[in-house]
């Protein structure tokens, strides 16, 4: 091997140098390849921001380690600029053939599709946590830890009645890991901060509380999004509550014409409000959520960008389970009263009118009073939650 190549440095790719002009020999930045830790959850965006509460917990319990983050490509401008994570690899068949070549001292599964599942037992590793796949292509445990949150997706009155934990722990605790309290991790750059500081310069809102209320939900489950109407409603509570406080209407793409459908309502009802640009990718859309001091949403992913965030959060939850969503002490949860809810249904006939019951019965006046919460939270400094344990 050449006297100028560093094969036992985490950052040493073997095709070009891992910053411009840079030489192996001598240099002061090498870091030791230590323990590689395979770390796999292809899911949905806002599991994939909640597994990285684990991230901590993979470091104190391998302290030299370097973790490998595999995901779908879609997901992975939250895991930007994230400390723990020293690569985020799309999960595309280029780069799996990479990752079967090698070999890690451990991988983590938190995924039970069976594709990450297969590739969890594809990879040459010391020790397999979490899920896999048997010979007959089911989704099975692969060590004891994990029973309970394998448990969960075949026993809905555990899921829905029993459970208390939060996924997070849920997840931690499944890999053999000490969960001690860790937040999501969702890192912004200094540039990234100086956009946000200067976008709330821009439209009006630097020292003003602002609401961004998130309008939309991922197409498997639309039943985590309250209706035009509801979302009007909602902003012309919330200004009548508070006038000097702005409003924002957050979502993606698939939000543009209907956060206009939102706007012109509450407009038409003396309530205006801010539209924030909805077509320029992920982590833009991260920096707008970013620009707000609370977040009204349901369960989805903007809800746990919120959480990762450190904002002030007003969830409400019909179809799905409450008690797996951790606000870390900073916000409110409305939660459906209904007998059939926690229920995870793509789709319902229980119906009020055209709307789902427990679409139609959210409680608009509690998360007014959740988010009036989070003012008087905001005008006190803003207490980061609760102690970390």
């Amino acid at each position: 091997m050449p006297a100028i190549a560093a094969v036992d440095c985490a950052d040493f790719n073997g095709y070009k140098p891992c910053r411009p002009g840079w030489l192996c020999g001598g240099c002061p930045h090498r870091k030791p390849v230590g323990r590689r830790v395979l770390l796999i959850n292809l899911g949905a965006l806002g599991n994939v921001i909640q597994t990285t509460a684990v991230l901590p917990a993979i470091r104190r319990a391998w302290p030299d380690s370097s973790v490998w983050f595999v995901t779908e490509p879609g997901n992975l401008p939250a895991l930007a600029r994230n400390p723990f994570v020293h690569r985020a690899v799309p999960f595309e068949w280029t780069e799996v053939m990479v990752l079967e070549r090698m070999s890690f001292h451990a991988v983590l599964n938190a995924d039970k599709a069976r594709a990450a599942c297969a590739l969890a037992m594809r990879v040459e590793a010391a020790e397999r946590r979490g899920f896999g796949l048997d010979r007959n292509g089911a989704v099975v445990p692969l060590n004891s830890e994990a029973a309970a949150l394998y448990r969960i997706g075949l026993d809905d009155a555990f899921k829905f009645r029993t459970n208390r934990k939060s996924g997070a722990q849920l997840i931690c605790e499944a890999f053999g890991l000490k969960y001690e309290g860790d937040e999501y991790i969702l890192t912004l750059s200094e540039e990234e901060e100086a956009f946000v500081a200067e976008y709330r310069r821009r439209v009006g809102t630097a020292g003003r509380f602002a609401v961004g209320i998130n309008t939309g939900c991922g197409d498997l489950f639309p039943n985590k999004k309250l209706t035009v109407e509801q979302h009007a409603e909602l902003v012309v509570r919330l200004r009548a509550a508070m006038p000097d406080a702005a409003a924002l209407l957050l979502g993606g793409r698939a939000e543009t014409e209907r956060n206009a459908r939102i706007a012109a309502l509450a407009r038409a009802r003396g309530a205006d409000t801010i539209e924030t640009p909805t077509t320029e990718g992920l982590r833009r859309g991260i920096l707008y959520l970013a620009a707000c001091d609370c977040v009204v949403t349901g369960d989805t992913s903007a809800l746990h960008m919120a959480v990762a965030l450190k904002k002030w959060c007003v969830a409400w939850f019909g179809l799905s389970c409450a008690a797996e969503v951790d606000l870390f002490g900073r916000g409110r949860k409305v939660i459906s009263n209904l007998s059939c809810s926690p229920c995870w249904r793509k789709s319902c006939n229980f119906l009020a009118g055209d709307l789902v019951e427990c679409v139609a019965r959210t409680d608009l006046d509690a998360i007014a009073a959740g988010v009036v919460e989070g003012r008087s939270a905001w005008e006190k400094g803003f207490p980061p939650g609760r102690p970390a344990v």
